[in-house]
């Protein structure tokens, strides 16, 4: 039988980016190497040097690959049930393979590389808050939501809760503490008539 043909161009890029993403979720950032993947994807290490300087613009990159619009908000009308759907479908992909434990590597890398913290941002967290920021404004134009009030730091609140709880704590983040988060934002920012617990 004939040897298989060499994986060139994106196709090759597609297949190391997809085995930094399932080692990272087996051994972690402290278990990958640039070796380990070559191994993976049955390359050399020059191979992929080639395409990225580091291992941590792999894993960035890597990441990104799979961050998709899935988590785009909905706009059904209701404020609250449209936040609630995203912050619950958020939670779970930042808890499981691949984007979970992904994101955990890159952000403790990040902490002694402020060039990648600020990748990360640029790439990830204002990309989450802006669209954040985005349906939460649209919300008060339509009159769910206070008026003339500036909503940016309510958008960071809300992503950084979830961020903060996943990242920093051992607290769940299931329906109770997305409930929980939406009741106090409805109730600093929600109009008369759109209770609290409108979405639930």
């Amino acid at each position: 039988m004939p040897p298989a043909p060499r994986r060139r161009g994106a196709a090759r890029t597609e297949e190391l980016l997809q085995a930094t993403l399932d080692l990272a979720a087996e051994v972690g950032y402290a278990g990958l190497s640039i070796e380990a993947i070559g191994r993976r994807a049955g390359v050399g290490k020059h191979t992929i040097y080639r395409r990225w300087p580091s291992m941590a613009a792999l894993l960035l990159d890597a990441l990104s690959s799979v961050w998709t619009s899935d988590l785009d908000y909905n706009d059904t009308g209701d404020v609250r049930a449209d936040l609630r759907e995203q912050f619950l479908l958020s939670s779970h992909v930042l808890s499981s393979p691949p984007i979970g434990p992904a994101y955990r590597a890159l952000i403790a890398e990040a902490q002694g590389d402020p060039s990648l913290r600020a990748a990360i941002h640029e790439r990830f967290l204002a990309t989450v808050e802006q669209s954040t920021l985005n349906r939460i404004t649209q919300a008060q134009r339509a009159g769910e939501l206070t008026p003339d009030v500036n909503l940016e730091f309510a958008a960071e609140v809300l992503c950084g809760t979830l961020y903060y709880r996943h990242l920093l704590t051992t607290r769940p983040v299931g329906e109770s503490a997305v409930d929980g988060l939406l009741d106090m934002f409805m109730a600093a920012y929600g109009q008369p008539q759109f209770p609290a617990g409108n979405g639930r």
